[in-house]
């Protein structure tokens, strides 16, 4: 065979140019001879039923040695067989001097020592400038193949770009949520759960700050309080905010759920007392329990006195010693009977939640005027002829009288009518006294007192 290269002859054995060193390629990727060798060619290297002849190889060569560098031929399946004996000896020989060899799976040929790239295909370069041309089918797939390896590339490189930028997003978000107002309350919560009151004070106050009209912040910090057993101050939390915000509905709603934790449930309807705004009493309806309201009102009165009481949809309880009326107390049923004298009533209602509303206290004085002292007929004088004592005894009254000049009382003789005078000597007299006595109050006249003497001789 005859290097293309050099135009040095030597055996077909030889896969390297004795001369020049360039390999002969067994097996090219593209046969530039296609016409030809489709008629002798068939199937792969290994399953080639018929061996091109060396004498025909050489006439193509001759032919086209100006297009192509490189020589091609296919080996029969004993010539393969020898140079697979050849190089495998080869190799083994430079095992055992100690020579390490790389393998890939592909065996390439240098200069001075040929390398098997393949079983089945064995390919070699004639010269350092010179590629052997390739089909356009072939150079269709390799250009298609560098076109998806660019385009999985830029795909790569774009989803890099965007996995940098979501960082970039997930940074910047997470920096920015931890300074937000929802990020310092919940750093606020972390440090009130491991008991650091004065940073999550600081955290909470510094919430307030950000966006003082939402309740979260408050809350947090009056448990920063209640957990110090410190009521007074978690309360002041709600009260102070709502001096500058009467009419912020959820730090009302955040106040009453104060009390009600704190079981301070009295204290709902003091702080919904002060409220003026009915939007806001409107969202916390439910909590308002209505003051109990009293008829008559409270003042003098000269005449016994029923009081009634009403809280519409509550249960009242009211007490009449002056102390403070709770659940404890007497529940209002019927109308409170006033006696004369001062009554003091003190009343609460308790509406369907079981919120208590403000203690409403109410006095009442009765005061029954004292009838003056009995009218009594006829006048003290001396009578010659037969005459009856009268007593005028208004309504509501008792008159008692006595004849023997004694002091009436309610043990005394009780005046029914006309009391027939006495007869006495002359020169004595008879001394009639009467008095008047209240049915309700038991209250006595002054007494009256008339003398007669009553001479019939």
């Amino acid at each position: 065979m005859r290097c293309r290269h050099c135009g040095a002859v030597f055996s077909d054995e030889e896969l390297i140019c004795p001369k020049c060193g360039m390999q002969v390629q067994i097996v090219p990727d593209y046969n530039p001879l296609e016409d030809v060798l489709t008629q002798q060619v068939k199937g792969s290297v290994e399953d080639a039923t018929r061996p091109i002849g060396t004498s025909d190889l050489r006439r193509i060569q001759r032919e086209d040695t100006t297009e192509y560098g490189n020589s091609t031929r296919v080996l029969s399946q004993g010539e393969l067989d020898r140079i697979r004996g050849s190089r495998r000896t080869q190799y083994q020989t430079r095992q055992e001097q100690g020579v390490q060899r790389k393998t890939t799976g592909n065996m390439r040929g240098s200069k001075n020592t040929g390398r098997v790239q393949g079983t089945s295909n064995i390919r070699t370069n004639a010269s350092n400038t010179g590629k052997l041309s390739k089909s356009p089918e072939a150079r269709r797939r390799q250009q298609m193949t560098r076109k998806k390896q660019a385009a999985k590339k830029r795909r790569q490189r774009l989803l890099i770009v965007l996995l940098g930028i979501l960082l970039l997003l997930g940074i910047a978000g997470f920096v920015l949520y931890r300074n937000s107002y929802v990020g310092i309350v919940k750093q606020g919560y972390k440090a009130l759960q491991t008991s650091e009151y004065s940073s999550a004070e600081q955290l909470f106050r510094r919430a307030i700050g950000r966006s003082s009209g939402k309740a979260e912040a408050y809350i947090g910090l009056s448990k920063v309080y209640i957990q110090q057993e410190d009521l007074d101050a978690a309360e002041e939390v709600f009260l102070s905010a709502l001096e500058t915000q009467p009419s912020n509905a959820e730090i009302y709603k955040a106040a009453i759920q104060f009390y009600k934790d704190t079981d301070q449930l009295g204290k709902i309807s003091e702080l919904l007392e002060g409220c003026e705004d009915q939007k806001v009493l409107s969202k916390v309806k439910a909590y308002v329990s209505p003051a109990p309201e009293f008829t008559p009102e409270e003042g003098n009165y000269d005449e016994v006195q029923q009081v009634t009481i009403k809280a519409e949809g509550s249960t009242i309880y009211y007490t009449t010693d002056g102390s403070e009326p709770t659940t404890s107390s007497t529940q209002y049923a019927e109308p409170i009977l006033l006696e004369e004298g001062e009554t003091q009533i003190q009343a609460l209602a308790v509406n369907k939640k079981g919120i208590p509303s403000v203690v409403v206290s109410k006095t009442y004085t009765v005061q029954i005027p004292i009838a003056n002292a009995p009218s009594v007929n006829p006048s003290t004088g001396t009578y010659s002829e037969a005459a009856q004592i009268t007593v005028h005894v208004p309504e509501g009254y008792t008159a008692y009288y006595t004849l023997d000049g004694s002091e009436p009382t309610t043990a005394s003789l009780q005046y029914a009518g006309p009391v027939d005078m006495p007869a006495v000597a002359v020169g004595e007299w008879t001394t009639f006294k009467a008095v008047l006595v209240n049915n309700n109050n038991g209250k006595m006249t002054q007494v009256t007192t008339k003398r007669y003497s009553l001479n019939l001789e």
